[in-house]
């Protein structure tokens, strides 16, 4: 590219970053076997002058996932496993409600998102901690939605089965063996695998999230679905991942990973909708990899979104044209408006106002949220009100996979607690309550709930639409002095 089209795409960056408030991100572009741009913009934290640089740490979120992907291919490559290996096979004593899907899913499977699981994200998401194992052996308490290989539901917990597929066979924790085997030979250098790693670099960036009044440092929030999403890095590091994949499978004139291995992760393996964009049009997903297309040509790419955090990864393997962007703001079309500013520069294609048609989009949500905050939301009204006296309330409810959720009697109204979230319980109708959270909350939007009785009319249950794809997921109460 010439000097003037980066002085070009800096001022590009620049707006973007200021429209969507973005307090810092840092870019990496490689073409062919070169990294022709590394780049950070803005700041680290708002409102303090440490720069992002090419260096600057940031949670990638679900971009993990290539790279979980691509462990498997490692081991797939040395014949250890096969994409259609079942999963039983590795990893005994997995377990899913639907019995076929149980003894019939393979890691082809796991890593299309096609297990029959919508997915189930609150088992893992709030902040109390569960190991890999704890997690996995949920997994046999949760509704699925449809049949094996139905339907593409996006699964987080699918990636946790595939990271402890390769700790089962490689006898290593996934950190080990993905550093060992994928990120030390690339020369990965500023890089981690928990927000305990993240906050101790000296160079790494905090996360931002975005209200009505704007922008604000938010809570560094915990991924414990570490395969799924959890690997903090650098641009200069995912620019060396990008040029990898590229590459297909090579590292430092060496074949890290079989070409095979790595095309099949770029292969589309099931639909996964269609684009509101004719300029993307279909989705399908590959391993790790979502398999579309920009302008006529093929890209596979993966976004990463958490809390304060918002990245892109995108490749145009054709052309060995691939862009990462990593943000410290909760997602925003930035992450897109950068990348094909690029993809349309390096193709030499007339540039397309992807600006403004992001920022019309975002006027136009303003204006849809402003009316329904003028209108009011109507409470949700049960057909059964509940009249009970608030210490009838009280009480401890437990689901096998979602964990217990704890009622009390405070000072001037009804606390709760689930999982290491906490807070007050506002009543919404006669028998539903919001969970609301005290401090920084994880679920802004709240959590409801509601209490069930049985025949002798006592509350017996909580339910809640934890999970939209089933049927409310619903709390147990348990007996007083009950095992835990």
């Amino acid at each position: 590219m010439r000097e003037s089209a980066w002085a070009d795409l800096d001022r590009f960056v620049e707006n973007a970053m200021k429209c969507w408030g973005v307090p810092g991100l840092a870019v990496g572009v490689v073409h062919g076997d070169d990294v022709i741009l590394l780049k950070g913009y803005g700041t680290r934290e708002l409102g303090a002058n440490a720069p992002v640089t090419c260096d600057t740490q940031f949670m990638i979120c679900s971009l993990t996932k290539s790279i979980t992907a691509a462990g498997l291919a490692l081991l797939v490559d040395e014949q250890r496993l096969d994409w259609d290996t079942k999963v039983r096979e590795i990893l005994p004593e997995f377990q899913l409600r639907d019995a076929n899907a149980t003894e019939e899913i393979t890691v082809s499977d796991l890593l299309t998102h096609r297990s029959g699981l919508p997915a189930h994200d609150r088992i893992w998401s709030p902040p109390g901690h569960r190991s890999r194992q704890q997690m996995v052996d949920a997994l046999r308490y949760l509704e699925p939605s449809c049949r094996l290989r139905e339907s593409f539901q996006y699964s987080n917990l699918s990636y946790l089965v595939a990271g402890m597929l390769a700790e089962r066979l490689s006898g290593q924790s996934w950190e080990q063996f993905t550093t060992q085997r994928l990120l030390s030979p690339l020369g990965f250098t500023s890089f981690g695998f928990s927000t305990a790693e993240l906050e101790s670099a000296a160079d790494r960036a905090f996360p931002h999230q975005w209200e009505r009044g704007g922008v604000y440092r938010a809570k560094l929030w915990p991924m414990h679905a570490t395969p799924a999403g959890g690997i903090n890095a650098s641009a200069a590091d995912m620019a060396r991942w990008v040029r990898f994949l590229l590459s297909r499978g090579r590292a430092d004139g060496r074949q890290l990973v079989a070409q095979a291995a790595i095309d099949a992760m770029m292969t589309p393996h099931i639909s996964a909708g269609d684009s509101e964009f004719a300029e993307i049009g279909k989705i399908r997903y590959g391993y790790g990899l979502t398999c579309e297309h920009y302008r006529g040509d093929v890209t596979v790419s993966h976004t990463g979104s958490q809390p304060g955090w918002g990245a892109l990864m995108t490749m145009m393997p054709a052309h060995r044209i691939g862009v990462v962007v990593l943000t410290n703001r909760d997602p925003s079309p930035v992450r897109e408006l950068i990348a094909y500013a690029v993809f349309d520069q390096l193709r030499s294609l007339a540039p397309l106002d992807w600006f403004e048609v992001f920022r019309a989009r975002r006027q136009a949500a303003l204006n849809k949220e402003e009316a329904e905050e003028r209108a009011g939301t109507p409470m949700n009204r049960s057909d059964s009100p509940l009249e009970e006296p608030p210490e009838n309330l009280i009480g401890e409810y437990e689901h096998p996979a979602y964990g217990r959720i704890s009622i009390v009697r405070g000072a001037s109204a009804m606390h709760w607690s689930w999982r290491g979230l906490r807070g007050v319980l506002v009543s919404r109708a006669q028998n539903s309550f919001q969970l609301k959270e005290g401090g920084e909350a994880r679920y802004p939007s709240g959590i409801v709930i509601s209490f069930d009785k049985n025949a002798e009319a006592r509350i017996d249950a909580v339910r809640s639409p934890l999970e939209p794809a089933v049927a409310d997921i619903i709390f147990q109460r348990r007996a007083a002095g009950g095992m835990q």
